[in-house]
């Protein structure tokens, strides 16, 4: 069996204008340590995170607990924005989770986030059968791959899960094969992006 922990990021300081570079708040930068202590006795084999900062800073602590070096993929990035910029105006989110296929300009869909998170996934499946791994992910990123394993995930599920930052959920696999998913533990944090 392969188990795979995704780490949402902790909270992540919004004034902060790039997305990719975004660091955590000091709130964020303590409540990492959270996710520390949870995995602490897991056995983790490996590391992969977003090449975000928010992402990556979340789990380094921990990939530094094992002695592991973090591997970034570009695959598992977060939603990128379009020209909107704004996650909740405009009633955006709600059509993008109502109609996958939807971006605003410039942007990215619920199903284009999908088949690369997936793609992703796939790939490090493959690579480190029978491991323990530790992905740091982010809210739409990691809903895209659940709502891939479960057609029911949609809009309600992503709000309940929007301010918890950070966020652990282990997905257990034979194979590529899910096996079952498990909400492990959270903080809850108000979401205060756009």
């Amino acid at each position: 069996m392969t188990k795979i922990y995704f780490v949402r990021h902790a909270q992540p300081d919004h004034k902060w204008e790039d997305d990719r570079t975004r660091p955590l708040t000091d709130e964020g930068k303590q409540d990492s340590e959270f996710v520390l202590e949870f995995l602490r006795d897991k056995e983790i084999d490996v590391f992969y995170s977003s090449p975000y900062k928010r992402s990556y800073d979340t789990i380094a602590a921990t990939a530094a607990f094992y002695g592991k070096e973090i591997i970034t993929d570009e695959r598992l990035r977060e939603r990128k924005c379009g020209v909107e910029g704004n996650m909740f105006g405009n009633g955006l989110l709600k059509k993008r989770w109502e109609n996958n296929d939807f971006h605003e300009e410039d942007g990215e869909s619920i199903n284009m986030v999908r088949k690369r998170n997936v793609e992703a996934l796939g790939d490090i499946l493959a690579e480190n059968a029978d491991k323990r791994i530790v992905i740091g992910t982010h809210g739409t990123a990691l809903s895209s791959i659940l709502s891939f394993y479960n057609a029911e995930f949609g809009l309600k599920d992503f709000l309940r899960i929007v301010d918890w930052m950070p966020y652990v959920v282990a997905l257990t696999f034979d194979g590529d094969k899910l096996l079952s998913i498990e909400e492990c533990c959270h903080i809850e944090k108000e979401y205060k992006g756009k």
